[in-house]
């Protein structure tokens, strides 16, 4: 990003104070927004006196915790819900019980809002909850979620890549398949860049559009996102220093677990899901501001105290790229060790918008030599990306990685078992790209698979013909 940019970038964003609402409701303005348009004609995305941008994500301990976050017009001050066991008939308010909570302020172009946010604690496991929250002229519809059983037990999740650029014209879709074709979702991972705070947009208008992308599903299916580097905001100081620092929008967007690492607890956290532990991680601050000791010494002890039977990492920068020319080296660095000192099954990533599937650093060769002898295969490596934004492949791989794609809008599912975990990668209309099986044996080692079903041709440019036969969308990066 050029000075210029910086400066264009930092007129309109300010610094966000957050205020919790009490007794008397207090409420901190942040500004987030102002000199230019929103990109959507007739302010599609203002703040109303009914709830929206409505967000349910995992406590720590899902069987027992979840919380969500939501958006008013400033006449509602209150942060406010009902929850209550689901029943199958229309009487829930009779057992529901009042949850409070606090709320920030937000202003944009969209003018000003109040983003508030509640947990539900006391849960019990593997239950359907019904839920429902607050704005000035009513409540919302009902939503239901169910807890995380106590125990390992089979589930499936969800897991994107970059959805950035072209949120609702493209990534829309793309969303909307992966819950159409595959039912009983229970998590959804975000690999960062969910947005692309860029210079010529309103940032509220982008986080509109990420919500109307997955619109109740986002309700219903706690969410757990990792930070990408469009989350953050670059600040230019009166000297011409420069310094990064996170974006408003999230942390009022997502209220998520408190258990991260110390100086970056908005953006690092942990959670146990029915014999999964997901660990997510933030690369843009461990790059750019000095939080890679801290993050991976948390990291260490969060997979050395872990009991479940998988340990899922996800976050945004890849450990091998798939389009820049050089692999991420600091991270590469810092937590590819404990990844392999740990025995981390599965890493996922963003940042490249492009497909990577690699299990072996010398190479798709190696990996299948290691196949064909039955030897341990791990972690396995996943790049994705689901939004319009595509970069070319680099030189590396023809020859490394297992798997790859070019200019291809993507989704993967992945179907948990206590000894299988099963992953499959889908393109935007729902075709089978890739996929494989980690199968656990007795001494704890992983031995994967590539699966029996039939999969589509490899998706790679030629020229400048792209792999759908009309212009290639991917550039190089």
């Amino acid at each position: 990003m050029t000075t210029g940019a910086r400066r264009r970038r930092n007129r309109w964003i300010l610094p966000i104070a957050l205020a919790a609402i009490g007794a008397v409701p207090a409420v901190a303005a942040a500004s987030a927004g102002g000199g230019t348009l929103p990109r959507s004609p007739g302010l599609p995305y203002a703040p109303r006196n009914l709830p929206d941008r409505i967000v349910l994500t995992p406590g720590s301990d899902p069987a027992r915790e979840m919380a969500v976050a939501y958006r008013t017009d400033t006449a509602q001050a209150e942060s406010q819900a009902q929850i209550a066991v689901s029943v199958d008939g229309p009487t829930l308010e009779e057992k529901a019980r009042l949850v409070t909570g606090t709320a920030v302020r937000i202003d944009s172009s969209y003018g000003p809002a109040l983003y508030h946010q509640l947990r539900f604690s006391g849960l019990t496991p593997d239950t359907v909850y019904a839920y429902r929250v607050k704005g000035a002229a009513g409540w919302s519809e009902w939503y239901q979620f169910r807890t995380a059983a106590a125990e390992a037990k089979p589930f499936r999740f969800l897991y994107l890549g970059d959805v950035q650029n072209g949120i609702l014209t493209y990534a829309s879709r793309v969303i909307r398949q992966a819950f159409h074709a595959n039912g009983d979702i229970r998590l959804v991972l975000h690999a960062g860049d969910l947005v692309g705070q860029r210079d010529d947009l309103d940032h509220d208008d982008e986080w509109g559009e990420w919500n109307q992308a997955g619109g109740y599903n986002y309700a219903i299916v706690p969410q757990l996102p990792a930070t990408g580097n469009h989350e953050y905001v670059d600040d230019l100081a009166p000297d011409g220093s420069e310094s990064r620092r996170l974006g408003p929008y999230w942390p009022a967007q997502f209220a998520l677990p408190s258990n991260g690492a110390d100086p970056v607890k908005a953006t690092t956290y942990y959670v146990d899901y029915q014999g999964v532990r997901f660990i997510v991680l933030d690369g843009t601050s461990a790059l750019n501001l000095g939080t890679m000791a801290a993050q991976t010494r948390w990291l260490d002890a969060a997979l050395a105290s872990s009991k479940a039977n998988w340990n899922v990492v996800l976050f945004h920068q890849p450990v091998f790229t798939c389009a820049r020319p050089n692999d991420t080296k600091e991270i590469k660095a810092a937590w590819k060790p404990v990844f392999d000192a740990r025995k981390v099954d599965l890493v996922l990533q963003g940042h490249d918008h492009c497909y990577s599937r690699l299990t072996s650093e010398a190479g798709r060769e190696a990996s299948a030599r290691a196949r064909a002898d039955g030897s341990v295969q791990g972690p396995v490596y996943l790049v994705s990306v689901t939004g319009s934004k595509m970069y070319a492949l680099n030189d590396r791989t023809p020859w490394q990685p297992d798997k790859v794609a070019e200019a291809t809008e993507l989704y993967q599912i992945v179907d948990v078992e206590p000894r299988r975990l099963a992953f499959r990668t889908f393109t935007a209309s729902g075709r089978l790209y890739d996929g494989f099986t980690l199968e656990r044996r007795t001494d704890g080692a992983n031995i994967l698979r590539e699966i029996d079903e039939p999969t589509i041709a490899a998706r790679r440019c030629s020229g400048t013909v792209g792999p759908d036969g009309g212009a290639c969308v991917a550039r190089g990066k």
